[in-house]
């Protein structure tokens, strides 16, 4: 397996551990709305990565084009919405962390 692979896969598992956290131990002021915000944010950033994302990153991969390729334009494109998912994610989590902490 590359070495590469831990770059996707450990922030994928720290998010996914956290996610399990907040619902482990959801803090008592937190609306359930914020529960159903960090659901909403993973399952969407990762039904378009392998919908769309993953599979460009493959063919991406795969070209020789460089810069030039159409699967870098795509990608670069539409990288702000992975972007906001994650940024979505990480301030609905800090929320829950302050909430859970204070």
């Amino acid at each position: 397996m590359s070495a590469n692979i831990y770059w996707i896969f450990t922030p994928l598992g720290f998010a996914l551990k956290g996610f399990e956290c907040s619902h482990l131990v959801p803090p008592a002021r937190l609306p359930e709305l914020g529960n159903l915000g960090e659901l909403t944010c993973q399952l969407t950033s990762h039904l378009l990565t392998a919908i769309y994302w993953g599979r460009w990153q493959a063919e991406l991969a795969k070209d020789d084009r460089g810069p030039a390729s159409p699967y870098l334009a795509k990608i670069l494109s539409t990288q702000w919405i992975r972007t906001l998912l994650i940024n979505a994610y990480g301030l609905i989590f800090l929320a829950w962390a302050i909430h859970a902490l204070a």
